[in-house]
C-alpha cells in the first residue's frame, strides 16, 4: 500500500478506528452508561469526517490498482452520507435514551454502516463493491433488531436479514457472471470487454443479476417487500437511518455499476432502470393511500422516491446523473426533517405513529404544524418548494434522454401521491375532535424540523449550491 492509496482511504480508516476504539471503552467501563456520550462523539466525528472530505478532497485517485476511486461523485456522495448519519445519530439520542433503548452499540454501529457506504460509493472493482456492501447490510441487520423485547423489531431484523442476504445472494452470482466472461473484476476492465462490439448473453446476465441485487438495496419494485415491515417494526430513529443515508449509498453505487462498469452500453441496462422506475412511482404513491401507520406511509414514500431517483438514473447521461444526485440531497434534507416530527410525536410520554392523532395538531402546535406542511408540500413535489425542483431535474433528464413516456409516468405518480400527504395536512388544520398529542418535546428535534422546513423554502434561491456540486461530481463518473 502505497501513500496515495492511504490517503484516499484515510476518513475511512479514521472512522473504524473510532469504532473500534469505541467499542472497547465501552466494554470495558459502563457499558450503556457510556452511549449518550458515545452517540454525541460519533455524530460530531462524522460532521467532522464530512467537513474534511467536502473541503479538503480534490481530484481523482485510483487507489489499491483501481479497486477503490477517490473523485468528486464519491466526494458528494460521502458527504451526504456522512451528514445525514450525524443527524439521526443526534435526533435519535434523547428518543432512545428515553425508552431505554440507547446501547452503547448503537453508534458503533452507524458508525460501521457509514465505512460500508463510504467503502461502496468508492468501489471500482466488484470484491469492493461487496465488502461494503457487507459492511453495511451486517451492521444494518443488528439496528433493525435492537429493540429486544419487541416482537415487530426482532421481525423486522429477521425479514430484512433474509432478504438482505437473498439480495447477496443475485449480487454476488451476477458478479461471478461477469468476472466469468469479463475476465475482471475491475470496473475498468469490465466497461472495456463490454463495449468491445456486442455484449456477450453471459456478460448480460451477470449485468441483469447485479441490478436485482442493488434494486433489493434501494427498496425498488418489485423487490420492495421487505421495506414497509421493516420501516414499521424497527425503532423510529433506526427508520429514520434507513431512509436517508442507506438510500444514498444504494443509488451512489447503482450509478458507479452501470457507468463506471456499463457504461458503453447504455441501451441494455436502461430500460430495465426505466421499468423499476415506474413500478416504483406508481405502486409507491397508489400503496401509501391506504396506510395509517405514518412509519408504513414513509416506507412507501421512499419507494415511490427512489423510483423517480432511478428515473435520472435511466437516462443514462451525466446530466441525469446530476439530477439523480440532486434528488437524493434534496430526497434526504426533507426526510431528515419529517422523522425529527415522527419522532416527536408522543402522547402521555408514549410514541404515537398513527396518523388520526394529528387531528386538528395545528391547533396545539402552529409552528410544527406549518414546518409539516412545508415538508409534506415538499415531498409532494408542490412548487415552488425545494422538493418540486428535484423533480424537476429527473424528469427534465428523462426528457432530454427522448424518454418523454417515463417523464408523463413520473408526473402522473407525483400527483397521485399527493394525495397521502395532504391528507396528513388536512388532518392537521381541518381533523376531527380526538384525543392529541403531548405539546413541547425536545429542542433538538423541533431544531431539525425547523432547520429542514427553511431550507425546503430558502433553498429555491439556488439550491444552497448543491447544483453545481452535483454537475461536478457526474462530470466525473460519465465522461
Amino acid at each position: 500500500m502505497t501513500s496515495a492509496d492511504f490517503s484516499a482511504v484515510l476518513p475511512e480508516v479514521v472512522i473504524s478506528l473510532f469504532a473500534m476504539g469505541a467499542l472497547l471503552f465501552a466494554v470495558y467501563s459502563n457499558k450503556d452508561k457510556q452511549a449518550p456520550m458515545l452517540t454525541w462523539a460519533t455524530a460530531g466525528l462524522l460532521a467532522v469526517i464530512a467537513f474534511w472530505i467536502g473541503v479538503t478532497g480534490e481530484g481523482t485517485t485510483a487507489a489499491f490498482g483501481g479497486m477503490f476511486i477517490e473523485d468528486a461523485f464519491s466526494r458528494f456522495a460521502k458527504v451526504v452520507i456522512l451528514l445525514s448519519a450525524s443527524a439521526i445519530l443526534l435526533m435519535s439520542e434523547g428518543y432512545m435514551a428515553r425508552r431505554d433503548l440507547l446501547r452503547f452499540e448503537y453508534p458503533v454501529l452507524i458508525a460501521l454502516a457509514a465505512v460500508g457506504m463510504m467503502v461502496m460509493v468508492s468501489a471500482g472493482d466488484l470484491m469492493t463493491l461487496y465488502m461494503g456492501l457487507e459492511l453495511q447490510s451486517l451492521s444494518l441487520y443488528v439496528v433493525a433488531s435492537l429493540r429486544r423485547d419487541s416482537v415487530k423489531s426482532t421481525e423486522a431484523g429477521l425479514k430484512y436479514f433474509v432478504l438482505g442476504a437473498l439480495s447477496s445472494g443475485l449480487l454476488l452470482y451476477g458478479a461471478s457472471l461477469t468476472y466469468g466472461y469479463a475476465g475482471t473484476t475491475l470496473f475498468s476492465g469490465i466497461i472495456s470487454v463490454a463495449s468491445e462490439g456486442e455484449m456477450s448473453l453471459g456478460l448480460l446476465f451477470g449485468l441483469v443479476f447485479l441490478i436485482t441485487g442493488l434494486a433489493f438495496k434501494v427498496s425498488a419494485v418489485p423487490f420492495h417487500m421487505w421495506t414497509p415491515d421493516v420501516y414499521e417494526g424497527s425503532p423510529t430513529p433506526v427508520t429514520a437511518f434507513f431512509a436517508t443515508a442507506p438510500k444514498v449509498a444504494a443509488m451512489a453505487l447503482f450509478a458507479r455499476v452501470v457507468h463506471d462498469a456499463f457504461g458503453g452500453v447504455v441501451a441494455d441496462w436502461q430500460q430495465i432502470l426505466a421499468l423499476l422506475s415506474v413500478l416504483s412511482m406508481f405502486l409507491g404513491a397508489i400503496a401509501a393511500i391506504g396506510q395509517r401507520d405514518i412509519k408504513r406511509l414513509m416506507a412507501y414514500s421512499s419507494i415511490a422516491h427512489m423510483g423517480f431517483a432511478l428515473m435520472g438514473l435511466a437516462a443514462g447521461t451525466a446530466f441525469g446523473v446530476q439530477a439523480m444526485l440532486v434528488y437524493m440531497a434534496i430526497y434526504v434534507t426533507m426526510n431528515i426533517g419529517t422523522f425529527a416530527f415522527i419522532l416527536s410525536m408522543e402522547r402521555d410520554g408514549q410514541n404515537v405513529t398513527d396518523i388520526g392523532s394529528l387531528n386538528l395538531y395545528s391547533r396545539t402546535s402552529p409552528a410544527k404544524a406549518l414546518a409539516m406542511l412545508i415538508l409534506l408540500f415538499s415531498l409532494a413535489g408542490v412548487p415552488p418548494l425545494v422538493g418540486f425542483f428535484g423533480k424537476y431535474y429527473v424528469l427534465l433528464a428523462a426528457v432530454e434522454a427522448d424518454m418523454a413516456w417515463l417523464a408523463v409516468a413520473g408526473v402522473i405518480a407525483s400527483v397521485i401521491g399527493a394525495f397521502y400527504y395532504l391528507r396528513i395536512v388536512y388532518l392537521m388544520y381541518f381533523g376531527e375532535e380526538g384525543d392529541g398529542l403531548d405539546t413541547g418535546g425536545s429542542p433538538v428535534l423541533g431544531g431539525f424540523l425547523m432547520v429542514s422546513a427553511a431550507a425546503m423554502v430558502l433553498g429555491v434561491i439556488n439550491l444552497f449550491g448543491v447544483e453545481a456540486l452535483a454537475a461536478a461530481a457526474a462530470a466525473t463518473l460519465v465522461n
